[in-house]
């Protein structure tokens, strides 16, 4: 029992002895000339450049639905369906056809291009005469692209050129217009 007295402080002083042989101490030669660098000043990075709102993309059915709402109402005694307060109208002639009108100017006939989940065709759009710059398009009521609208998923695309495509929904006054007329 003695004998562990007498070694517990010679194996402190061990313990000791190799945790100092462990550290690590930095000489510095006296002949080092005075250090007067600057540390470097962190320069924090440039943000990154701000995402677009709306990614480009050619699938049409991935682009934002065109804002605005779709009115149907009775105007001077024809069915008329309005989308965003007359970018777009499709009216009833009362004769069996459906007048498409999209608001935008052309100076002379251009094409028009519908497409809807089941297709695209291009129609013949002409100025209309009047004070708002309109082109217009008249079609049987019976016409295969009227029920592609009316029953295009969720949407369908209106194109000509010189004017921005819309993209409008596909809601039941379409067919109410083109129902009305049949």
């Amino acid at each position: 029992m003695k004998a562990n007295r007498r070694a517990r402080p010679l194996l402190l002083l061990a313990a000791a002895a190799l945790a100092a042989s462990c550290s690590q101490t930095r000489v510095i030669p006296d002949t080092a000339p005075a250090a007067t660098a600057q540390r470097p000043v962190h320069q924090p990075l440039p943000p990154p450049p701000p995402q677009p709102l709306r990614p480009t993309t050619a699938d049409w059915r991935q682009a934002p639905v065109t804002p605005g709402d779709w009115n149907w109402s009775m105007e001077s005694g024809r069915s008329t369906a309005r989308f965003a307060g007359g970018m777009l109208v499709l009216r009833c002639d009362r004769a069996g056809t459906v007048t498409l009108i999209r608001a935008g100017a052309a100076a002379g006939p251009v094409p028009m291009t519908i497409t809807t989940s089941s297709g695209a065709r291009t129609l013949s759009a002409s100025p209309l005469p009047g004070s708002a710059p309109a082109l217009a398009v008249t079609l049987e009521a019976g016409d295969p692209v009227l029920d592609a609208m009316i029953f295009s998923r969720g949407r369908f695309m209106v194109e000509a050129p010189g004017l921005a495509p819309i993209h409008i929904p596909s809601w039941p006054e379409i067919g109410r217009v083109v129902e009305d007329c049949r």
